[in-house]
């Protein structure tokens, strides 16, 4: 321990989450824990303007910000808040970033085009960041684009707990929406021990599907799509139709980062899709949470456990298993979850 508490610290992307993240600390330590009391405004010309009121010399320091949409205002107040810490004296600076924005792009898919993910984290680090922690990157090996540790925390064993809650005693099967996420769906199956499908798509151009195959029987099956990010949401509701089309019974899905733009939310309503589950690692807007068939699922438990280990020294990686995480998650799942899942 570098001090006698974390001290959190908060942008404008998602501040209910921090808020929830902060009253969780508190409940765990026995003692408020607040957010830092500071201003992150802009001037009239957008110059994004940080100020922080109270002294951090010496502690350790966690940002809690999504670099979601407006992507690059909040990835900026993200590097001016570090830098306004750094020249602060603070021990050390931890960036908590649920939702890690540009990190599709993390490879040149063609000629002339950027590695814009490996360019925000050496802008992070330039900035004076020491540690990342985040949640389900959308490419793992981003991990190795810093040169300072990133801490890659996954929604599949809250999405266990939730779907062994809410699916109990179906016929479940799990789907991959296309074969670049079969690593992430076969986790979760084995998780709820359960079997694994693929929906197969192909593009004539980016933005349009022009087919979708499933590979695997899902005739009377109970079937979960579970995928990292859901944006415009266009594949998502393709895919469920299709698996409706195959013969399955309901189709749920449960996506870690809920994007959610333009047509998103109107596509989901109209849908075959029984439920979304989503986390809250980016900020829903009043339409998501006014869908009748959006749930969000609070990731602010296991964020404010994984500050706790990093400011104690202890181990990360432990909220990885089913067993940790039950008693985490007590308020909203009852007991003997964990036993089954694990």
């Amino acid at each position: 321990m570098t001090g006698p508490d974390p001290k959190l610290i908060s942008g404008n992307a998602n501040r209910p989450l921090a808020t929830a993240v902060a009253r969780r600390i508190s409940m765990h330590r026995g003692m408020q824990v607040a957010l830092l009391d500071a201003r992150v405004e802009r001037f009239n010309d957008q110059e994004i303007f940080v100020e922080v009121y109270e002294n951090v010399r010496g502690e350790d320091m966690f940002i809690i910000q999504s670099t979601s949409n407006p992507a690059n205002d909040n990835l900026m107040e993200l590097l001016i808040m570090s830098d306004a810490l750094r020249r602060s004296s603070a021990s050390r600076i931890t960036a908590v970033i649920p939702y890690f924005g540009y990190a599709r792009q993390d490879r040149r898919t063609k000629a002339r085009t950027p590695i814009s993910a490996k360019l925000v984290a050496n802008m992070m680090v330039s900035a004076g960041i020491e540690r990342v922690l985040t949640m389900d990157l959308h490419a793992a090996q981003i991990q190795g684009f810093f040169d300072i540790p990133v801490d890659n925390l996954y929604a599949s064993p809250v999405f266990a707990l939730d779907i062994l809650h809410h699916l109990r005693g179906r016929d479940v099967m799990v789907v991959s929406p296309d074969v670049g996420g079969v690593a992430r769906a076969r986790e979760l199956a084995q998780r709820i021990h359960a079997p694994l499908a693929i929906v197969d798509k192909r593009r004539e151009k980016p933005g349009e599907v022009s087919e979708m195959t499933v590979i695997g029987d899902v005739k009377g099956k109970t079937c979960v799509i579970v995928d990292d990010i859901c944006d415009t949401a266009g594949t998502l509701c393709k895919a469920a139709d299709v698996l409706i089309e195959a013969g399955a019974e309901e189709v749920h899905a449960y996506i870690t980062h809920g994007v959610m733009s333009g047509p998103a939310v109107d596509r989901v309503t109209k849908s075959n899709l029984k439920n979304l589950v989503i986390t809250d690692t980016i900020q829903p807007t009043e339409a998501v949470r006014g869908c009748a068939n959006i749930r969000i699922v609070p990731t602010a438990p296991v964020f404010a456990q994984a500050i706790l280990n990093i400011w104690n020294g202890t181990s990360v990686s432990s909220l990885f298993s089913n067993d940790t995480l039950e008693p985490i998650y007590e308020s909203l799942y009852p007991s003997g979850m964990a036993a089954q899942a694990s």
